[in-house]
């Protein structure tokens, strides 16, 4: 299929000369990297062996194989079947169980992008969702370790990461608790309060979903919000919402097709067309029709409204600002707030006959 086809384009085009990806095009090669697109490659129907994925192998292995991969790239490795779920350091549900006053630890407090990320994570590591396909995870079994699958030892590949990939160790604290809750897990994952802690994920998710018209604050948590939405419910009215949604995100370049940080830039860039146009003194003049539509996108891009329950659910106030791409996405962005209010009244300090009337303050 054309999608698969770009895809795989893309990822050949930004292979490094030593057979890597890094984590963006221009970066160094990096186990994260390289194993996952390594693995989408096999999963999109390359062989082993090609010319590609052959170097990109023998990156892999000479640097300990893929327990080397860090956290996130465990996860997905689970997710796929083809790692297990006991080399990656607990991400228990129950952290959204305990109580949010007065305590620094809770998931509530992360940054945004952090939060929504680490949420349907939880989820997924909770109840171990892993894929049922199980030809192409079995041979990565085979392929992307330095000794047999069965042989590895977990435990200890749950700390491991490559030098590539290693920006900042952990620190005993965070190792020590990581080990309490490793031991624990045994007995949570199974246990009512497990279940418990699920449910309660899982509203978070779905309000995510439902206040971001199923965009999701970005592709990474999108994508495992969908697979959250999957695992509980394969028939679900909200996974079969998030398919349409998908396409927000992809675009496809001469170099092929990659997925967006974020569902575009659509506000952020009209503020800074209109600032510009205005700065040449003859906007209202040359530009008229131009200054017309993108004053009524400011309009139509504003947040209008709160989230609903939004202490519950850990969100701030959103009505009257402006999110980086559209109002569907409707996280609220303070430099797009500030750079939207700039456009604004540089439009409402114009002839309205031209750039079209105020908006409503």
């Amino acid at each position: 299929p054309p999608a698969r086809e770009a895809t795989m384009r893309y990822l050949h085009n930004h292979q490094n000369e030593d057979g890597g990806w890094g984590l963006h095009i221009e970066g160094h090669s990096t186990m994260f990297g390289t194993v996952l697109t390594y693995v989408t490659l096999r999963l999109l129907g390359e062989e082993a062996g090609s010319e590609c994925l052959a170097p990109a192998l023998q990156w892999i292995i000479s640097r300990g194989g893929a327990v080397m991969i860090p956290s996130w790239g465990k996860f997905w490795l689970a997710v796929l079947g083809c790692y297990s779920w006991d080399g990656l350091n607990p991400m228990p549900p129950e952290m959204w169980l305990l109580p949010y006053k007065y305590n620094p630890l809770h998931p509530g407090r992360f940054w945004c992008h952090c939060r929504m990320v680490y949420l349907p994570m939880s989820y997924v590591y909770g109840v171990r969702g892993t894929s049922t396909y199980i030809e192409v995870p079995h041979q990565l079994r085979e392929e992307l370790f330095t000794r047999p699958y069965k042989s590895i030892d977990w435990n200890k590949s749950r700390n491991q990461c490559a030098a590539e990939d290693l920006y900042y160790p952990h620190p005993l604290l965070q190792d020590v608790l990581w080990w309490g809750l490793y031991k624990a897990e045994g007995i949570l994952l199974k246990s009512p309060l497990r279940r418990w802690a699920c449910r309660e994920v899982m509203k978070h998710v779905h309000y995510e979903d439902e206040n971001t018209r199923y965009i999701d604050i970005g592709p990474v948590n999108k994508a495992l919000n969908m697979l959250a939405c999957f695992l509980e419910d394969p028939t679900s009215e909200a996974f079969r919402k998030h398919i349409p949604r998908i396409k927000d995100y992809l675009w496809v370049a001469e170099d092929g097709m990659k997925m967006q940080g974020y569902n575009g830039s659509q506000l952020w860039d009209t503020t800074f067309a209109v600032q510009a146009l205005a700065a040449t003194g003859v906007a209202e003049e040359e530009f008229s029709e131009c200054l017309r539509k993108a004053h009524r996108y400011l309009d139509v891009s504003q947040v209008r409204d709160n989230a609903p329950a939004s202490s519950t659910f850990y969100r701030h106030i959103s009505r009257g600002a402006w999110p980086f791409s559209s109002r569907d996405h409707g996280w609220p962005i303070s430099d797009c707030s500030s750079e939207g209010l700039k456009a604004a009244l540089t439009l409402a300090a114009m002839d309205p006959e031209k750039v079209g009337l105020p908006l409503d303050s």
